[in-house]
């Protein structure tokens, strides 16, 4: 599932070619994904103009000048991709079946299109003003790059939790947008071991994490996110953030640390595979 830097590069991807543009038409295709979609998305869309392109946790905002805001998320397999409008320049990976193109967006100039082979993926539209109340928005934490995530924040959330310390920073509700293959990495550069309780954690250690997390993310965003299976960037373009993997999916391989002579390891919490050095993270 696509984490923050996929979806933020998503974002910044689309920014050029929606954010200022009038939808001409909104072709909906199918009735639902996750969902059903809202109530005649298709009418309340067209003719709107898109004032911004935001980004909550994993979910795209399109922050619409009719006073609504559609929210999506891409699921497992949601891309969004930019096609100019003149034909015969179109390019489809592969991975591409236009039959599961089941949202696509007009404006005078480009077509974007939302194609989901799984359909895991949803939109839901919400008034602007009430955005923060939505039930999908509203339990999120907050942004790992942002202000309000800072020591003293991560240390409170962390005090007398009885939980790994993974499963800690995948909880939505204290940091959003954190998932998987980040913390595995985050975890890795703190020497902190994956299974240690977040609440027997020093409050010194637990205060690294933020720096690391920053660096980690940042790092994934520049280089287009990662790309395992599905991810594209809006061009179609691959992340590349997979060959900075210092443990995700690294299995049996030396640990990278420097001095550290231990190996990677897997291990499975809460059905989702953990890849970590049991050498060096304590």
């Amino acid at each position: 599932m696509p984490e923050l830097p996929e979806v933020e590069t998503v974002r910044r991807g689309l920014t050029p070619a929606l954010q200022g543009a009038r939808l001409a038409r909104v072709d909906v295709n199918r009735p639902d994904l996750r969902w059903p979609f809202p109530e005649r998305m298709a009418e309340r869309l067209t003719g709107a103009t898109i004032r911004a392109l935001g980004r909550r946790s994993k979910y795209l905002l399109l922050h619409l000048d009719t006073g609504e805001t559609l929210i999506m998320h891409l699921g497992m397999s949601g891309r969004m991709v930019v096609d100019d409008l003149q034909p015969g320049i179109f390019h489809r990976d592969a991975g591409w079946l236009p039959q599961h193109d089941h949202v696509v967006f007009h404006t005078a100039t480009h077509r974007v299109t939302f194609n989901d082979a799984r359909r895991f993926g949803a939109m839901d539209l919400a008034a602007t003003d009430a955005l923060e109340a939505h039930w999908l928005i509203a339990k999120l934490g907050p942004e790992p790059l942002g202000n309000d995530f800072h020591e003293d924040h991560l240390i409170a959330a962390f005090r007398g939790r009885n939980t790994p310390v993974k499963s800690a920073l995948l909880d939505q509700r204290i940091i959003a947008g954190l998932g998987n293959i980040y913390v595995n990495e985050a975890l890795h550069r703190a020497g902190i071991s994956p299974t240690r309780k977040a609440g027997r954690i020093a409050a010194p250690r637990v205060a690294t994490l933020v720096p690391i997390i920053r660096d980690v993310l940042g790092e994934a965003i520049a280089a287009g996110g990662s790309s395992l299976q599905d991810h594209r960037q809006t061009d179609g373009e691959l992340g590349y953030f997979q060959h900075s993997f210092r443990v995700y999916d690294r299995e049996g391989a030396p640990c990278p640390t420097s001095g550290c002579t231990g190996g990677i390891r897997r291990i499975v919490q809460s059905g989702r595979s953990t890849f970590h050095c049991p050498t060096c993270q304590r």
